[in-house]
């Protein structure tokens, strides 16, 4: 098939280069000549495992194209999909300007059998939205569909490749018959492949990742009350786990969660519940507890250095939302960043990917090195995000390096790291002379 994608961020470009490596002639779309320039150069924008490689060999074989010309892009493709950002409004809402903007310059070079795909998380009545803006410009055009991407930055690609399922939201029988065959040869049983009412599948996407975010906040409430009554969450979590009912993903206590979904889909989706006056407490509670979780390490910080930060280094390891990305959008690390400087603290900052991100928001206010370098005379270390390169560091030299031995690991990264103040996350406080 011919496909076009509009925009080329994550979704789009992990998308385009995964359709291209099945024999699809995929053109990425983007109104950022340099970017686009960059692409077509081999470069890519983001950090993904496997992603450069693919979309290396796509590009070479001709089935992966990047352009700025959108109409020429858009005639004659079987699927036009609108992988444009729906970023978060001050009032919490989805903001959809980009895909009124992409739908608008789509409209006019549809072909009468060109089905527009919209993979930008958006509320229920956004394909209603799409159908309507398109008829204002022709009627003749294959129908709209909402298909949401599951992508996990860090595996987008093996994801895209091996869904666990595929949504397919439209009211045009011909549309999901277009879809299937596009996704099919990612689906390992027919089953795998959802048709359903495009608000039902506005509302999979929401209800995923809220449910996922859910998790996350309820095992972070419970380790704040597992330090509290000395408790310790590995066992508790163990305990739990064994419940077939529970399961153990994303029951890891941490920092909070980040990134650019569940943040802003848990607000949207309770934006929108307000909005058809019901009261999303869950919703709400879900998003606060995160919010609370991402200030707890300053907390700390504060009780261990009894508020006075006077001549205080803190180093911190971990500056991207999760691991194998660099995307920092929502970071807790931010968050603890932001308050220190407000304190006046020396912040030395280390991060195997998202440093550059970092450094475009900060400058030089922050302190730059590698892992171990940054721990030179730091009175104390955080660690925010769980890389591998963090997992078994050489302490003899950690302790070696810092002022004061002390650790405050917010992804409880260790078990008894000796010689060290070890403050970790629903777990006991633990120091051994060493």
């Amino acid at each position: 098939m011919k496909i076009a994608m509009i925009g080329t961020g994550y979704v789009g470009l992990v998308a385009g280069t995964c359709l291209a490596n099945i024999g699809d002639s995929v053109t990425c779309v983007d109104i950022d000549e340099d970017k686009i320039k960059a692409l077509n150069q081999g470069e890519c924008p983001i950090f993904e495992p496997e992603l450069p490689e693919l979309m290396a060999s796509v590009v070479k074989s001709g089935h992966l194209t990047f352009s700025t010309d959108l109409p020429a892009a858009v005639r004659g493709a079987d699927v036009v999909f609108l992988a444009v950002c729906t970023p978060q409004r001050d009032d919490g809402a989805a903001d959809l300007s980009q895909v009124v903007k992409a739908t608008e310059q789509i409209a006019p070079h549809l072909g009468p059998e060109t089905v527009v795909a919209l993979k930008s998380t958006s509320p229920a009545h956004t394909v209603a939205m799409i159908e309507r803006i398109i008829k204002k410009t022709t009627d003749r055009f294959g129908g709209v569909v909402y298909t949401p991407e599951f992508l996990r930055e860090g595996s987008a690609v093996y994801d895209f490749q091996y869904p666990e399922r595929v949504v397919v939201g439209t009211n045009e029988e011909t549309a999901s018959d277009v879809m299937f065959e596009l996704l099919s040869p990612f689906l390992r049983h027919k089953y795998d492949y959802l048709r359903m009412t495009p608000e039902s599948a506005a509302m999979v996407k929401y209800a995923s990742n809220a449910m996922l975010a859910t998790k996350i906040s309820f095992i972070n409430e419970i380790a704040n009350i597992c330090e509290r009554v000395g408790a310790n969450i590995d066992d508790v979590k163990e305990g739990m786990c064994k419940d077939k009912r529970i399961g153990s993903a994303f029951l890891d206590p941490g920092v909070g969660y980040g990134g650019s979904c569940f943040p802003k889909d848990v607000v949207a989706l309770a934006y929108e519940a307000f909005c058809l006056n019901l009261d999303p407490k869950i919703l709400n509670a879900v998003n606060s507890v995160n919010e609370n979780q991402k200030n707890r390490t300053a907390a700390k910080l504060t009780t261990h250095f009894k508020g006075c930060y006077d001549d205080k280094v803190v180093a911190i390891w971990g500056l991207a939302f999760k691991p194998n990305t660099d995307d920092i959008r929502e970071a807790p690390a931010l968050t603890l960043i932001d308050t220190l400087l407000d304190l006046g603290v020396t912040i030395r900052v280390h991060d195997p990917e998202a440093t550059d991100n970092v450094r475009k928001l900060y400058g030089d206010v922050l302190k730059y090195g590698d892992q171990y370098e940054i721990l030179r005379g730091a009175d104390v270390l955080v660690i925010n995000t769980e890389w591998d390169d963090y997992q078994y560091p050489d302490f003899r030299l950690m302790k070696e390096s810092m002022k004061d031995p002390v650790i405050f690991d917010g992804r409880n990264l260790f078990l008894d790291p000796w010689g060290f103040d070890y403050h970790s996350i629903g777990r006991p406080t633990k120091y051994k002379e060493g």
